[in-house]
């Protein structure tokens, strides 16, 4: 990642798990160059953190809005966070929480 990157969490709901929404973000945001991770969690919704250039975040903030063709993406929430936490970490798939 770049430095002035830009990071966001994000939160999405619908129907996200058990429709490969977490293998298909993680091969989006490796080929948008993006560090962070992203996983399921206990609630039926998954979250996610992307790091990186900012039109290249922009960029998987608006693929994720609609997720791989077997979801339903309902409600998405993102918030803002600091980058360097997560600068070079690469982006990878998180046990659910």
């Amino acid at each position: 990642m770049t430095t002035g990157g830009r990071a966001v969490r994000v939160r999405i709901s619908g129907r996200v798990q058990g429709v490969w929404f977490r293998a298909w973000t993680v091969s989006m945001a490796k080929d948008f160059g993006l560090d962070g991770w992203v996983r399921n969690r206990s609630d039926g919704s998954v979250e996610a953190v992307f790091a990186g250039p900012g039109p290249q975040v922009d960029k998987m903030l608006a693929h994720f809005r609609d997720g791989p063709p077997a979801a339903r993406v309902d409600a998405l929430e993102s918030d803002e966070i600091e980058p360097a936490t997560y600068e070079g970490t690469g982006f990878r798939q998180l046990p659910t929480e």
